[in-house]
C-alpha cells in the first residue's frame, strides 16, 4: 500500500505539472527564464510579508511575485536592461526576504523548505490551493492562447491584427505569479524555475506543433514528479530536488531521442 503522505504528493506534484507545463512553453519561446527566476525569488519576499501582516501564505505569494512581475515589465518597457535588472531585482527580493523572516517572531520557519519545497508535507487544503490556481491557469491560458502564440512568435503580425503585446505579456505575468504562489510550498522558491523549463525544454525536443509541446511539458512534468517521488523514498534523497534531477534527466533523454530522429 502506497502511504497517504506520498499519494498527496503525488497528486501535488501532477498538479503543478498541469500548470508549469504549457505556461513554461511560453517560458521558453519567449526566452523568459530569468523572469520565472526573478518572480520564483520574489516569493520568499511574500512569504515573510504574509507571515508578518497575517494573511494567507499563498495570498502574500501572490501578490509580490504579481508586483515583481509587473516591476520587470516596466523597467524592460523604459528601456533597463533586462537582464541587469532581474539579476539585481532577484538577488534583493531573496535576500530581502530572508532577512524579513527572521522578524517574525513566535513562528518557527524552515528556510530550507521555502528554498527546496517539501512536498511530503502537503496537505489536502494545499491540494485544493494547488489544483484551483492550476486550474485557473490553464483556463487563462487556453482562453488567450491564439493570442498569446501570434505576439509570441510574430509581435508585428499581431498588432496587426489588433492584438497588443503587452496586454498579453500582463496575463503571462499573472499566469506566473499565480503559478509561483502553488508551487512554492512544493518545489520551493529555488527549484520553481526549474520546473518551468526542464518539462518544456523536454517537450520541444520531441514535438512538432505548440500545442503538442504543451501537453508533452505537462507529461513530461508528471513524470519527473513521479520519478523523483519514487527515488526520494528509496534513496532517501531530499524530494523537491530529486524531482529537478529527475526533470533533468527527462531532458537529457529528448536530446537522445532527438538526435536519433535526425
Amino acid at each position: 500500500m502506497i502511504d497517504d503522505f506520498l499519494l498527496r504528493a503525488l497528486f501535488a506534484g501532477i498538479g503543478v505539472a498541469i500548470a508549469t507545463g504549457p505556461l513554461g512553453c511560453f517560458v521558453v519561446w519567449r526566452r523568459m527564464a530569468y523572469f520565472g527566476d526573478a518572480t520564483a525569488h520574489a516569493a520568499v519576499l511574500g512569504v515573510a510579508i504574509a507571515f508578518l501582516l497575517g494573511m494567507p501564505l499563498t495570498v502574500g505569494t501572490l501578490l509580490i511575485a504579481l508586483a515583481m512581475g509587473l516591476i520587470v515589465s516596466i523597467l524592460a518597457a523604459r528601456g533597463h536592461s533586462m537582464d541587469t535588472t532581474l539579476g539585481v531585482l532577484a538577488h534583493s527580493a531573496l535576500a530581502i526576504g530572508l532577512v524579513a523572516i527572521s522578524f517574525v517572531r513566535g513562528f518557527r520557519i524552515d528556510v530550507s523548505s521555502l528554498l527546496f519545497g517539501d512536498i511530503l508535507a502537503v496537505g489536502i487544503d494545499d491540494l485544493v490551493i494547488i489544483y484551483t490556481g492550476a486550474f485557473w491557469v490553464v483556463a487563462l491560458l487556453l482562453w488567450r492562447w491564439q493570442s498569446l502564440l501570434t505576439s509570441t512568435l510574430n509581435p508585428e503580425l499581431a498588432v496587426a491584427a489588433g492584438i497588443s503585446p503587452k496586454r498579453e505579456q500582463l496575463l503571462l505575468t499573472l499566469a506566473l505569479a499565480l503559478t509561483v504562489a502553488i508551487a512554492i510550498k512544493v518545489v520551493g522558491a529555488l527549484l520553481i524555475s526549474a520546473m518551468l523549463l526542464l518539462p518544456s525544454a523536454s517537450a520541444r525536443s520531441v514535438s512538432t506543433t505548440p500545442e503538442r509541446m504543451a501537453l508533452t511539458a505537462v507529461l513530461a512534468g508528471a513524470l519527473a514528479v513521479l520519478g523523483g517521488l519514487w527515488g526520494s523514498y528509496w534513496l532517501d534523497t531530499p524530494a523537491g530536488p530529486s524531482i529537478v534531477t529527475t526533470a533533468a534527466l527527462l531532458f537529457v533523454v529528448s536530446l537522445a531521442l532527438r538526435k536519433f530522429a535526425n
